[in-house]
């Protein structure tokens, strides 16, 4: 299987090429660059493993949540590729991806990411890996206040990802206390979403079928209000 995954959901902007389970990726802060640079990533990785688009099996995106901007960026560029190599589309969670992030560095078993929304509030996504290593949602991804963060009960330690971690640090370990008895084992606010954990996650997604149209392939805001301010 080979595909291309591409992440311009945030901060930083990451292109990956998954070629039969093998794995490479461009990354780089885009400091409003992502349009500039995304097209760029793919090109090069495509170059260098002597392929073009039409070898690809599929094309895919971390959908969201995220910054807005960001996030059209990913579909239409996508949508864009996918549409002339007469490809299908896999759409990944930028949480999940964040959380399988945390699997793959640190063998991190349960994972709850929060990403700075604005407007007082956070989008929230609580993972933990399968049999394959594979980060799985143990509840649907949500945008809320960070007090109102729901945490699955239970023993194992949490990992904590995402800015969300940042802004509302308190108020988000408490909601792990009162759930699990004690804080997060770890927590890495500044952790990008990355391109090669979006891969990992829909290469999986391919074998089972989960397949998109390019026209469908679309951006999951979670947020109905999209503003300046949240765009950002």
């Amino acid at each position: 299987m080979r595909l291309l995954a591409i992440d311009t959901s945030a901060a930083h902007c990451s292109a990956a090429l998954y070629d039969a389970g093998t794995l490479t990726q461009r990354l780089a802060p885009a400091q409003r660059r992502h349009g500039e640079l995304i097209v760029g990533m793919m090109d090069e990785l495509l170059q260098a493993a002597g392929l073009r688009a039409a070898a690809l099996d599929a094309f895919a995106f971390a959908r969201g949540p995220g910054s807005f901007t960001g996030l059209r960026i990913a579909a239409a560029v996508v949508q864009g590729a996918a549409l002339a190599a007469d490809k299908p589309v896999v759409g990944v969670s930028t949480l999940a991806a964040l959380a399988q992030g945390c699997r793959r560095d640190a063998g991190a078993q349960r994972v709850l990411c929060a990403l700075d929304a604005r407007m007082g509030e956070v989008y929230a996504g609580a993972y933990a890996a399968n049999a394959q290593g594979l980060m799985e949602a143990l509840l649907d991804d949500r945008v809320c206040a960070p007090e109102a963060v729901t945490v699955p009960g239970g023993p194992r330690p949490w990992a904590a990802a995402g800015s969300g971690w940042q802004t509302y640090p308190e108020v988000l370990a408490a909601a792990v206390r009162a759930a699990c008895g004690t804080g997060p084992a770890s927590v890495e606010a500044e952790r990008p979403c990355e391109a090669q954990d979006v891969a990992v996650l829909a290469a999986a997604d391919y074998a089972a079928g989960a397949l998109l149209d390019p026209a469908d392939a679309l951006p999951v805001y979670l947020r109905d209000r999209v503003t300046s301010s949240a765009a950002k």
